[in-house]
């Protein structure tokens, strides 16, 4: 059993089952929600499985038809790609349980959502498992697509203004990473990520393909400035397509970004570049928590905190350096997992207050504590790790942060990563507090199971996270391109 678990390719099930049963659902329409289902519960098994193989065996490569780079096409699964599909895979399994309860029989949405969105679990996890830039591109294309389509899924004007902006953005990026694509692929003839590694030298055209490459993802994953689709996008998109657009879509081009910045270009980009990016990290961080601090809405207040977290991932650029190397890296990638699930569980509750309530107007939940209180706790339990308050995720991810920022004197970024905790102290507690004022609002109906237990249990994934950080932060190393050892003291 041991020989099979530690020999068998089961990452390349977790990109297959998804894909076939995407055709399934666009053929058979009435069964899409139980195929739904058991793909969930099976990428999930497959998740799992591969962990198991990495953590014993560690990282392993799978060569499609038996041929071997430049000319074949590579899947590899080592820690960052594993980080990626737990969080697929936790995020996965709980949408898909709370789309059945909340996509009807008779909703029209309910025939789009399904084969759109196993398509885009099998992108993304294809994604996370490439090993080539065109490979990326591919399946990166094919995550933006599908991203699109589920964006405009009710057809309402503000989803189709919202989805048009996602597509022209989208357009644009993926133009400025496949001309920086070309430009390696004339100069050195490979696509492969381990042999450009290898070969990349630290030339003019190296940094104008990274330059480009880099400009077309920040695009794509909303990196402040150029975060303007993403607000009107996932605040109009129906709640299982934000919760996935969140705790998912936006992380796929940071994993590219983290490939070629500490695989294939570590000698090419510069510390000037790599400070750029942690500036418009930290002016993400500060501007999103601002924006989301003067919200009326509760699911523009959850987007633009979707803007705020972005900026900490883009930290680990000028972090990862050094002796704080190590530190910084599992750091940034347990935020990945940490946001992916509290994230995802707090557009799950705004879906069920909207459902409950008939709106999501921030004004009109005072006094919800009697009847949405139950769905605000949620809410709250699901900030514990958005703010990074101990024993969550999300606290043990910052500190690491915090460790590494003054490890490697860079005290700016520690006081940014403050500022921002306590920024989004304030807007979470801004919506606790309308919720507990008085109200003569009428009662509210309860909330069908389907919609409660969901967003509950990946709150309390997300909370229990940090206390397992361990194995996880083992994991994210395995593999890796960073080395060093995790600092968990704050000593200069």
């Amino acid at each position: 059993m041991d020989a099979v678990l530690l020999t068998h390719p089961w990452s390349v099930w977790t990109i297959i089952v998804p894909l076939a049963a995407a055709v399934l659902a666009f053929l058979v329409p009435r069964r899409a929600p139980l195929a739904g289902i058991i793909t969930a519960l099976s990428v999930a098994l497959f998740v799992a499985a591969t962990a198991y193989r990495i953590f014993l065996a560690g990282p392993h490569t799978q060569m499609l038809g038996g041929w071997q780079a430049p000319l074949g096409i590579t899947l590899r699964a080592d820690g960052p790609a594993l980080i990626m599909l737990l969080t697929s895979g936790l995020v996965g399994l709980t949408v898909s349980l709370y789309a059945t309860g909340y996509f009807t029989a008779a909703d029209r949405q309910q025939r789009y959502f399904w084969p759109l969105w196993l398509l885009l679990w099998a992108a993304c996890n294809a994604l996370f498992l490439s090993g080539d830039l065109f490979n990326l591109y591919v399946t990166l294309e094919l995550v933006t697509l599908s991203s699109i389509a589920l964006a405009a899924l009710n057809g309402s004007p503000a989803a189709l203004d919202g989805a048009m902006r996602y597509l022209l953005a989208g357009l644009l990026g993926s133009l400025s990473y496949l001309l920086g694509v070309a430009l390696i692929y004339g100069a050195y003839g490979t696509v492969d990520l381990t042999l450009l590694g290898q070969t990349v030298r630290a030339d003019g055209l190296s940094r104008a393909a990274l330059a480009l490459m880099t400009a077309g993802l920040l695009l794509k994953t909303a990196l402040f400035p150029l975060h303007f689709w993403l607000p009107p996008a996932h605040a109009s998109a129906p709640p299982p397509v934000s919760a996935l657009l969140s705790g998912l879509v936006v992380k796929a081009p940071l994993l590219i970004l983290f490939r070629l910045w500490f695989e294939v270009f570590p000698d090419t980009a510069t510390a000037g570049m790599a400070h750029l990016l942690g500036i418009l990290g930290c002016g993400a961080i500060i501007w999103g928590s601002l924006m989301a601090l003067r919200q009326q809405r509760l699911k523009l207040l959850v987007a633009y905190s979707t803007v705020a977290q972005i900026g900490y991932f883009f930290l680990l650029f000028p972090l990862a350096r050094g002796e704080a190397a190590a530190t910084a890296w599992v750091g940034v990638f347990l935020l990945v997992l940490a946001h992916g699930c509290s994230k995802a569980s707090m557009f799950l509750v705004c879906g069920t207050i909207t459902r409950l309530a008939g709106h999501d107007r921030l004004a009109g939940l005072a006094g919800a504590g009697g009847t949405l209180g139950a769905r605000l706790l949620v809410f709250a339990l699901a900030a514990v790790t958005l703010v990074g308050m101990p024993p969550s995720s999300g606290f043990i991810a910052k500190w690491l942060l915090i460790n590494a920022a003054i490890v490697a004197g860079q005290w700016w970024y520690l006081a940014t990563i403050a500022l921002g905790t306590l920024l989004a102290s304030g807007y979470v507690l801004r919506v606790l507090s309308l919720a507990f004022t008085e109200s003569q609002s009428p009662p509210l109906p309860v909330a069908p199971r389907i919609l409660r237990w969901p967003p509950l249990a990946l709150s309390v994934v997300a909370v229990l996270l940090g206390l397992a950080a361990f194995h996880p932060a083992v994991l994210t190393l395995a593999g890796a391109p960073v080395s060093g050892i995790i600092l968990l003291e704050m000593v200069p």
